[in-house]
């Protein structure tokens, strides 16, 4: 089941109440308009391909199970502002929110790929997000190969140089592709989550033992 709500960050808590078993992502798209982000989301959601949509912000809620375990999607579909300059066009909002982000161009539109450069490099200097939170970036329409802009290679190096996956795909032609991302963007979530768990047990570890010596040395 797919459920579609106006974005609100309260909606999609990151911590599920219920069984341990399920795990929840908080997915953040991100990217200049005419890209395929609502593309690549509904492709991923439904496996249907839908070219066009209309100015919409949306994140849609999505449950699924993968390897015996029940795993929630919540994917936020964001717009870039029209005449927006770049310290906008992400918000501290949306970093707090999320646990990933996949940053879409079009192979076909140099502009946007520089919008996806100057993305990475707001989320890097934000701290509004973990700095073990993962980013994805996916060129998008590569069935159109005679329009092409940017070549896979200098996607590929930028998204290296950047510490970034990368992926580049068509999501007209094929679900397969999609389905790679959002697993890779998920397999990054949870490593990113156990790392900073093993991080928060091991403060907790320091600190009792710091208490035990400062109480020792009290005494």
């Amino acid at each position: 089941m797919v459920v579609r709500v106006k974005p609100n960050p309260h909606h999609c808590s990151k911590a599920m109440d219920g069984s341990q078993q399920r795990f929840e992502a908080n997915i953040l798209l991100l990217g200049a308009e005419n890209v395929g982000k609502s593309a690549l989301t509904v492709r991923f959601l439904t496996r249907r391909f839908i070219g066009e949509y209309g100015d919409i912000e949306s994140i849609y809620s999505h449950n699924d199970k993968i390897d015996g375990r029940e795993i929630s999607f919540n994917i936020w579909d964001s717009l870039y502002p029209q005449n927006c300059g770049t310290p906008e066009s992400v918000s501290d909002k949306q970093l707090q929110w999320a646990d990933g982000v996949i940053l879409v161009y079009s192979i076909c539109d140099r502009s946007s790929f520089k919008v996806v450069q100057q993305q990475v490099q707001l989320i890097r200097r934000s701290r509004k997000m973990s700095p073990t939170a993962p980013i994805v970036i996916v060129g998008n329409k590569r069935d159109l190969q005679h329009q092409r802009t940017v070549s896979s290679e200098e996607g590929r190096l930028f998204a290296l140089c950047s510490d970034c996956g990368f992926f580049e795909i068509s999501a007209a032609e094929t679900y397969h592709g999609v389905l790679l991302v959002f697993h890779e963007v998920l397999d990054l979530i949870k490593e990113s989550k156990a790392i900073k768990k093993g991080v928060a047990g091991l403060k907790g570890i320091v600190r009792s033992v710091s208490a035990v010596f400062g109480k020792k040395r009290a005494e």
